[in-house]
């Protein structure tokens, strides 16, 4: 068998355009690139019926992230919280969180000032424009 490698992390959207900028600009994210894909092989593969999707690659270092808007678009969940079971969120790192922190954008959500836990790792949780959790760390 053939060992899988990481290839990317994806996040659905439901506009990929007004969540695009949080990723790029306020995260600093290179785009890779933008693409669409529909038609039946792609609809068969992701199990939504006449399935289109709408992406876009960014480069966040040793990850891609992928986000995807689909048509049609499915059913809008409630509020992401950690302690949910399927809760999901990705985690980057960065040498300084106090100062990462302090160049957030005043709109940018977080769910609290950077916090050092007891293993010595200080986190800062952000939610992006559509309330995706999203994890920033300083070990």
């Amino acid at each position: 068998m053939t060992t899988p490698r990481a290839h990317h992390v994806g996040i659905t959207v439901s506009d990929i355009e007004s969540v695009l900028p949080f990723y790029r600009d306020i995260l600093e994210f290179d785009v890779l690139d933008r693409f669409s894909v529909s038609g039946e092989a792609f609809a068969d593969a992701v199990d939504v019926p006449d399935a289109a999707g709408t992406f876009a690659h960014l480069e966040a270092g040793d990850v891609r992230i992928e986000l995807v808007e689909y048509a049609p678009t499915g059913t809008a969940r409630k509020t992401p919280e950690l302690n949910h079971p399927g809760a999901t969120h990705v985690g980057f790192s960065v040498p300084d969180i106090e100062a990462f922190f302090a160049s957030l954008p005043a709109e940018v959500e977080t769910l609290s000032e950077p916090r050092t836990t007891e293993s010595g790792t200080s986190i800062l949780f952000l939610r992006d424009p559509e309330e995706n959790l999203v994890e920033v760390l300083e070990r």
